[in-house]
């Protein structure tokens, strides 16, 4: 009975410590300026397909993720830098981008722009502006527990973080997928509001990540 308490804890604290970095409510928002020329159908493909990388990410992060930064020797703070200019280039282009209308979109339009938000799902939709460093750094802090304990209890431990892992996922599809309905509420107006601020906010995403990878990097404070 406490094995059972032990693991329903440790799922209910990872999934409240994920939620934060993740935050799929207000990252739905952000990354919608890259979605909302999809049709539902492709856009619940989308958002799958996205929510599925971010958990393959974290659960990889789990297993091997500290073996892997250590061998190629990179740091999170340097991930941190180059995710956040890379986010920074989009946000900026997005804000650039003269916004058409449906009757101006052509099949070919269509196919060319589908298979550009495809290029875009894993890097950087998944990875960083979805789960990105922060949610990378609390996964190996989550990882880490029980790697003293004993084989039984650190498996449990391992199962209970999946679980975490699964739950956040699945909020990160729904977020994703259903955007659209509470834009259309808004209105063709407000919808271009929300896509404008969102392209921004983009931006100011992007700058914050590089901004906190570069202090840690220079060691300033």
């Amino acid at each position: 009975m406490e094995t059972i308490l032990a693991w329903i804890h440790l799922t209910f604290v990872a999934v409240v410590t994920l939620f934060p970095p993740v935050n799929p409510i207000g990252t739905a928002l952000i990354v919608d300026p890259f979605l909302h020329q999809l049709s539902m159908p492709e856009r619940k493909q989308a958002a799958f397909r996205i929510a599925f990388y971010c958990f393959l990410l974290c659960a990889v992060t789990a297993v091997i993720g500290s073996w892997i930064f250590n061998l190629f020797g990179i740091s999170l703070p340097v991930v941190e830098l180059a995710g956040g200019l890379l986010i920074c280039q989009m946000g900026w282009n997005l804000l650039s981008t003269k916004q058409s209308s449906d009757a101006e979109k052509t099949p070919a339009d269509d196919s060319a722009r589908k298979k550009n938000v495809d290029d875009l799902l894993f890097y950087p939709l998944a990875f960083p502006m979805t789960t990105g460093a922060g949610s990378i750094s609390v996964v190996l802090t989550l990882s880490a527990h029980g790697h003293d304990q004993n084989w039984d209890v650190y498996v449990s431990n391992l199962s209970a973080i999946f679980m975490a892992i699964l739950l956040t996922t699945v909020m990160i599809y729904l977020c994703y997928a259903f955007t659209p309905i509470l834009l259309r509420r808004l209105g063709a107006q407000g919808e271009l509001v929300v896509n404008r601020l969102s392209a921004f906010l983009v931006f100011c995403v992007g700058l914050q990540i590089a901004v906190s990878g570069a202090r840690q990097i220079f060691g300033l404070h």
